[in-house]
Order: C-alpha cells, then sequence, then structure tokens
C-alpha cells in the first residue's frame, strides 16, 4: 500500500500488486465545487463509483451535501449555487492500521462570499478483512447564523440530501438490502440502520461487489431514511436524514453525523452486513452526538 498527497489537489490509496499500481480509493478535495471520493475500488480492484454522469453531473463517487440550506441550492451544479472550499491541506495521521484524513471546509453561499456553515470533517480509511474495508465518515456542521436544511420534498423523485454514493453503471443486477431484512431495487424513505447495494459487475466472469452505508446510533433522526435504487434506478444510495422533513439549527448551533461505508468484493446478505454493524459500533466510541446543540 501507498498513499499519496498531491498537495492542494487529492490523497489516494494505491495498492501495489505484480506490475500494476492500483488505487483503493481516491479523495479529491480542489478542483469541483465539493470535494467528493473517485474512484472507490474493491479489494479485488474493481470501481464501484461513478464519475459525473450525463444525467447528474454533479453526481461524483461518494460526498456529502444538503440540497437547500434557507432556500440556496447547495446540490445542483446549474447557477446560482452554493460551494464547499476545504480551508488549508487536510492532515493525515495514522493509529495502527487505521489512516485518518482531518480536513475544514466552508459553505459558502453562491455570492461566493459569505459563509454559512463551517465543517469539521474526519475520514478514516480500515481494512476489515481479506474482502473488505471500511472508510468511517464523521463530520460536525457549524452554524453561522439560523439555518434551515431542506430538500426536494419527494414526489416521483426526491428527499434526498447528506452522505450519497452513486455506483458505476458497470454494476448489473444489483440490490438494495435493508437492516429490516426487506431487498428492494428502490427504497424510499424507508427507516433503516443500514443499506447495502450489491450485484454483479462487467469485467469477468462471477464478478460481484458491494458498498454497504451503516448509520451510527447517535445520528439525529436514527434509523435514517434510506433513499435510492439498484441498477434500474442508477446505482444509488443515501442517508437521507432529511427525507421526511427540514432541520433547522440556530446560530452558533452544532449537527454532528457518523455513518460508515463498507467496500467488499461479493454479495454481502443479512447475516454479514449485520455482523459489520456490530463491529463498527464496538469499535466507533465517543459519541459525536453528546455535542449536539441543535433544534429539529
Amino acid at each position: 500500500m501507498r498513499l499519496v498527497h498531491d498537495l492542494g489537489r487529492r490523497i489516494e490509496l494505491r495498492q501495489t500488486a505484480i506490475g500494476q499500481d492500483l488505487p483503493v480509493w481516491r479523495y479529491v478535495y480542489a478542483g469541483k465545487p465539493k470535494p467528493f471520493f473517485h474512484p472507490i475500488c474493491t479489494p479485488a480492484g474493481v470501481c464501484l463509483t461513478n464519475f459525473e454522469p450525463t444525467d447528474h453531473l454533479w453526481h461524483r463517487g461518494l460526498w456529502f451535501t444538503i440540497k437547500f440550506i434557507n432556500g440556496e441550492n447547495f446540490w445542483e451544479e446549474r447557477g446560482p449555487f452554493g460551494t464547499q472550499r476545504t480551508i488549508g491541506l487536510p492532515s493525515i495521521s495514522h493509529d495502527g492500521d487505521r489512516i485518518h484524513l482531518d480536513t475544514q471546509l466552508h459553505w459558502i453561499r453562491s455570492d461566493g462570499v459569505e459563509r454559512v456553515i463551517r465543517e469539521d470533517r474526519r475520514m478514516s480509511y480500515a481494512p476489515i478483512d481479506a474482502d473488505s474495508y471500511a472508510i468511517d465518515f464523521e463530520t460536525t456542521l457549524h452554524a453561522d447564523s439560523d439555518l434551515t436544511l431542506d430538500r426536494t420534498p419527494f414526489t416521483t423523485w426526491g428527499g434526498y440530501g447528506g452522505l450519497v454514493f452513486r455506483g458505476t453503471r458497470q454494476w448489473v443486477k444489483s440490490r438494495v438490502l435493508l437492516s429490516t431484512g426487506q431487498t428492494t431495487d428502490r427504497p424510499i424513505g424507508a427507516p433503516a440502520k443500514w443499506a447495502d447495494l450489491s450485484g454483479s459487475l462487467d469485467g469477468g466472469p462471477n464478478l460481484t461487489g458491494g458498498f454497504a452505508l451503516l448509520d451510527h446510533p447517535s445520528n439525529v433522526r436514527h434509523p435514517t431514511p434510506i433513499y435510492g435504487g439498484a441498477d434500474n434506478y442508477g446505482n444509488y444510495l443515501n442517508a437521507a436524514l432529511l427525507f421526511h422533513e427540514p432541520m433547522t439549527l440556530a446560530r452558533g448551533a452544532e449537527l454532528s453525523l457518523r455513518y460508515r461505508v463498507c467496500v467488499h468484493d461479493g454479495v454481502w446478505d443479512l447475516p454479514r452486513v449485520s455482523e459489520a454493524y456490530e463491529q463498527y459500533l464496538a469499535t466507533a466510541k465517543a459519541p459525536v452526538a453528546e455535542r449536539q446543540t441543535l433544534r429539529t
């Protein structure tokens, strides 16, 4: 493994195999309106993420944002829209086999000047076993003024916002499995402790992989509403905490959220994802929600 920091642009973990140097994941924090992870690859080297698909050019792998803040769009990148600026360089630290990326972002209104949110973000990588690894995502949003965090109410679409994953079009015959045991091709605001998107992939015989999104019980509105879809709906997964209603933050308030994503080879069943969720709870200590001073 090699960790490479292209200063001012991106950080990536690379896996060196015989005659090959392959990315495991890449975090891009400059050059686009929002930072994102792409590619995200399974331990076998299969890329699971999509990048700027023609139907939604602002979809980039794995990212975090809110649709509307006080009515202003921080989602679609059709002007006017708000942006997320990384301040300085992310810091990198190691803790055993874990890699931590710590970064601060300013959420800037479409005027390019006024800040509405200061965000402290930590992303941590750790192997789980030979066929899977975890990326922990922890964030605290600090409100600069009284804020309403909102979404487009769901009709035939909508409700989205928060931590979002957009999967590759080479992912076929996929399905979404929820912690309730339900299997679906399109969860629409169903509350779940976790959701797993798994299925067959182009690129070789019997090639399968998946992406599990785990919601920490300290999160507000846990179990989170899950929005997304399998291959017929874009291989999309979102921990949509605003799906059913908006949220208000008073000036000076904090909103802390934490998630784990498990990137894996194979199709995980209910016992396997449940085991990964219990492992997450055992390792994710000191709930950040204890520091929350929000009103919903």
